[in-house]
C-alpha cells in the first residue's frame, strides 16, 4: 500500500469517533497508538467545514492531512519533504475506480493460486493495512456486549467483535454527551468519510463518526480501539485527551514554499 493509501487509512480511523463542535468552537482529540514496535501519538482538529489531522508514520515522517469542505478538497502536506498533494473530488472518484479495478484482478489472480501461495498473499496483504479481497473487506465483524471498562478518566461500554467465531477486535465506546458533543456535531466528519470511501471503497472497516448498532454493530464514540490476530494484540489506540479549542487560520495552510505535487507521484505515493 503506497504512502496516500496508508496515511488515508490511518486518518479513517482516526475520524471514526472525532467530530467538529457547534458554533465558531473547534474540537481537539489527542489519540496514542501501538502497532507492534511503533508507537505513535495522533491528534485531530475539526471545525464546522474544515478538519487537520497530523499523525507520524511508521517510518518517523509526520504527515498532515487536511479536509476544506467547502471546496471538497483533501491536502496531504509532508513538512520534511516540504512538498504537499491535493486531491479533489474528481481525484477521489477516479483513485476509487483504480482501486476497484485492482481489487478485481487480485481477486482473480488469487482464485488461481495453490492455497498456500494464496495464504501468504493474503497474510502479506493484510500486513500492510488492506484487505486481500473485496469479499473479505465486507465481512464486518460480528459485536457482543461484554462489561464496562475505563478509558483514562471515562468509563466506557465495551463490545468485543467476532469474524467467523474468532475474536478480532474490540472497543470501548461513550455517550456523546460525556465528551460534551451532540448528534449535530458530526456533520463534517459524515463529509470525511465519504470523501475518503470515494478513494478507498474496500478499506479497513471505516466508521465515520459517532458508530451505530445498524452500520458498525456497537453505538457510541469509541475511545479504545483494538485488533487481534489469533490471541496476539497487532494494533491498540487509546483516547487521551478531548478538549474544545479555537484554532487559527494558518493551522489549515499549506506552509509558504511548499511544492506541489500531482496525485500519485513524490509525497502522494
Amino acid at each position: 500500500m503506497d504512502l496516500t493509501a496508508k496515511a488515508l487509512v490511518a486518518t479513517i480511523a482516526v475520524c471514526s469517533y472525532a467530530s467538529p463542535l457547534v458554533a465558531a468552537e473547534g474540537f481537539l482529540m489527542v489519540e496514542h497508538t501501538v502497532a507492534g514496535s511503533n508507537t505513535r501519538t495522533s491528534q485531530v482538529q475539526l471545525e464546522r467545514d474544515r478538519m487537520r489531522a497530523e499523525m507520524t508514520a511508521a517510518s518517523g515522517e509526520t504527515q498532515i492531512i487536511v479536509f476544506d469542505a467547502p471546496q471538497q478538497v483533501l491536502r496531504i502536506i509532508s513538512p520534511s519533504r516540504k512538498a504537499y498533494t491535493e486531491i479533489t473530488k474528481a481525484d477521489a472518484d477516479r483513485m476509487g475506480d483504480q482501486l476497484g479495478t485492482a481489487m478485481a484482478a487480485m481477486k482473480e489472480k488469487m482464485a488461481s493460486m495453490p492455497p498456500e501461495q494464496r495464504a501468504k498473499m493474503e497474510a502479506l496483504m493484510s500486513r500492510l493495512g488492506g484487505a486481500a479481497t473485496p469479499a473479505a473487506a465486507a465481512a464486518k465483524p460480528e459485536y457482543k456486549r461484554a462489561g464496562s471498562d475505563k478509558v483514562g478518566k471515562w468509563a466506557c461500554e465495551k463490545y468485543e467483535g467476532f469474524r467467523n467465531g474468532q475474536k478480532v477486535s474490540e472497543v470501548c465506546t461513550v455517550d456523546p454527551k460525556v465528551l460534551g458533543l451532540t448528534m449535530a456535531d458530526f456533520d463534517l466528519s459524515k463529509q470525511v468519510a465519504a470523501f475518503f470511501q470515494k478513494m478507498l471503497p474496500q478499506g479497513t472497516e471505516p466508521m465515520a463518526g459517532m458508530a451505530t448498532f445498524e452500520a458498525q454493530g456497537f453505538s457510541g464514540i469509541p475511545l479504545r480501539r483494538i485488533a487481534y490476530t489469533g490471541d496476539k494484540v497487532t494494533v491498540s489506540s487509546e483516547v487521551t485527551e478531548v478538549r474544545r479549542q479555537t484554532f487559527p487560520d494558518s493551522s489549515y495552510e499549506v506552509p509558504a514554499g511548499f511544492q506541489k505535487q500531482s496525485v500519485g507521484r513524490g509525497g502522494a505515493k
